[in-house]
């Protein structure tokens, strides 16, 4: 059995994403790993060739920027690094997602569980995401997704490439019956930045969603305000670990700032009416 690893990143030193975390988290349990490098305004490139692991296949492309609906920008390039795997799975980190090591072996046992079962298509992890700071985690936003699929039988990734699909299906592969859950976490590291990168990286994003709904203006408001962290005093407290290879960032960083114990704010209790409780 063959385990290929997979991502896209763009822009990375410009965002901060923690695409050097994220691609060693993940090579302990592959045998190669692709990643399709967008051409970049820095040298993620560069930054992708420091990691120096034989393992790792570079592909390089220029991404259709009038593309700017609905994210579909972000399902074409993941496919992109999806589609030079070679391996019988594919497992995918995004460029600020990381695997913890603690997690290793469930995901081992998984694939060898279900490699001899075809209808087993895609193995669904737990998501966590902070937000602010590597001690706030959003408990309101999605909290499973696919990150494993089977390899070369058609999968393709959702258009924001949140998810994947199979074939003949119109819905996200972790509410199909041929996913599996299995206890595995993806750290979801991509709302913890400096406000002003966050607003940067944020921009960008909205405008390969909605760049056709709204305006430059619309879309440089929302996503100043996002980058504000509305929602911070309402967040969960996090006090587990986090993965080795993320050390580094976490003792260098502070909380976003203070608050008081999200239980004794009224705001907190108007999330739990609009979203339901979710820990």
């Amino acid at each position: 059995m063959k385990v290929s690893g997979f991502t896209f990143i763009r822009n990375a030193i410009l965002y901060d994403f923690p695409i050097i975390e994220a691609v060693n988290s993940v090579l302990p349990i592959v045998d190669e790993f692709v990643v399709n490098v967008g051409r970049s305004d820095d040298d993620t490139l560069g930054l992708i060739e420091s990691i120096g692991s034989e393992k790792i296949r570079i592909v390089e492309s220029v991404w259709d920027d009038s593309l700017r609906k609905d994210g579909r920008i972000f399902g074409i390039q993941q496919d992109v690094a999806l589609s030079h795997c070679t391996g019988d799975w594919a497992l995918l980190v995004q460029g600020d997602e990381v695997l913890h090591e603690d997690d290793y072996s469930v995901i081992r046992e998984a694939l060898r569980t279900h490699h001899e079962n075809p209808e087993v298509l895609g193995l669904v992890f737990r998501m966590i995401h902070f937000k602010g700071d590597y001690w706030s985690v959003d408990p309101w936003m999605y909290r499973k997704a696919t990150r494993i699929v089977r390899n070369q039988c058609g999968i393709h990734s959702t258009t924001d490439c949140c998810d994947f699909m199979a074939p003949g299906t119109s819905r996200m592969l972790k509410r199909e019956k041929n996913s599996r859950l299995i206890k595995a976490r993806m750290f979801h590291y991509g709302w913890v930045k400096d406000p002003k990168v966050l607003q940067e990286k944020l921009r960008f994003q909205y405008s390969r969603h909605d760049g056709e709904r709204l305006s430059d203006g619309e879309i440089n408001y929302l996503a100043a305000m996002r980058a504000e962290y509305p929602n911070y005093d309402v967040l969960k407290d996090y006090r587990g670990s986090h993965p080795e290879v993320m050390q580094p960032r976490v003792q260098l960083s502070v909380r976003l700032r203070s608050r008081r114990n999200r239980w004794l704010n009224p705001k907190f209790y108007q999330e739990v009416f609009k979203h339901g409780f979710r820990g």
